[in-house]
C-alpha cells in the first residue's frame, strides 16, 4: 500500500492502524502482509463505509487530527466506494530480508538469478540495466537515489522502481538514504565477476559503469 511520507513514522511505530481509500474495487485482502515505506503491515479487515460516518477516533488512528481533516484529504475518485482498511505491523520476517542475507550461492541459484536479470533487461524499454545498476550501487553505497539515477543517465522515479525489482530478488538493501549490495548480491557479483565486469570483494579489477565521484 502507498502512504504519504508524513505517515511513515506512524506506520513504523505502529500508531497508525487505519487507512481510508476510495477504490473502484478492493485492492487489499485481510490476512495478507503488504509493504509500505514505513514497514510491512498485515491487513486485518476491509470494509466499505460512508465517509460521513468516519469518527475522530478513526481519523487519529489513520494519522489525522480529526475526521474533517481526513475527509478533506481522502484520496481517490469521490464516485468510488470508500474502504476502511485496518492493519497492524507485520511481525513475521520479511522474505526479502531473509533472501538478501544469503551470502552463499550454488550454481543453480546463480543461474536462476542470471535468468531473472536477463528477463528484466529484455523487458525494459530503457535497455539492459540490471548489472549496471548493481555495479553502481556497489560503487556508491548509501548514495542518494537521485545521484545514482543521474550517474546512470536515467530519470529518478523509474530508476527507483528498477532498484526495487533488484531488492525483490534479494540483491540490494534499502537504507534511509540510498542502497547497498546485500550479501546475496555480493555473492552473485563475485561469482559472475568476469561476466558482469564489476569489482570483486577481493579487489580484482572490473570494468566500472561510471567514474566514481566520491
Amino acid at each position: 500500500m502507498l502512504f504519504q511520507k508524513r505517515f511513515w513514522p506512524g506506520l513504523a511505530e505502529g500508531t497508525i492502524t487505519l487507512a481510508f481509500r476510495r477504490w473502484s474495487r478492493q485492492q487489499v485482502l485481510p490476512g495478507r502482509p503488504y509493504r509500505t515505506n514505513g514497514g510491512r503491515i498485515e491487513v486485518t479487515s476491509v470494509t466499505v463505509v460512508d465517509p460521513a460516518g468516519i469518527t475522530d477516533d478513526d481519523a487519529r488512528a489513520a494519522g489525522f487530527p480529526d475526521a474533517a481533516s481526513l475527509r478533506a484529504d481522502l484520496p481517490g475518485d469521490p464516485a468510488n466506494p470508500t474502504y476502511r482498511v485496518q492493519f497492524h505491523p507485520a511481525t513475521d520476517p520479511d522474505p526479502r530480508s531473509e533472501l538478501a542475507s544469503g551470502g552463499q550461492l550454488d550454481a543453480a541459484e546463480i543461474d536462476a538469478i542470471t535468468k531473472r536479470l536477463d528477463r528484466l533487461d529484455r523487458a525494459s524499454s530503457y535497455g539492459a540495466w540490471t548489472r549496471e545498476t548493481l555495479r553502481l550501487i556497489e560503487q556508491h553505497p548509501e548514495r542518494r537515489a537521485g545521484d545514482l539515477a543521474d550517474m546512470a543517465g536515467r530519470e529518478r522515479a523509474p530508476f527507483k522502481l528498477d532498484v526495487r525489482k533488484l531488492k525483490n530478488l534479494g540483491l540490494t538493501l534499502s537504507f534511509p538514504i540510498g542502497y547497498r549490495i546485500s550479501p546475496r548480491g555480493r555473492a552473485y557479483l563475485d561469482a559472475t565477476a568476469d561476466a558482469t565486469g564489476a569489482t570483486s570483494a577481493t579487489g580484482a579489477t572490473r570494468k566500472r559503469a561510471t567514474t566514481p565521484t566520491d
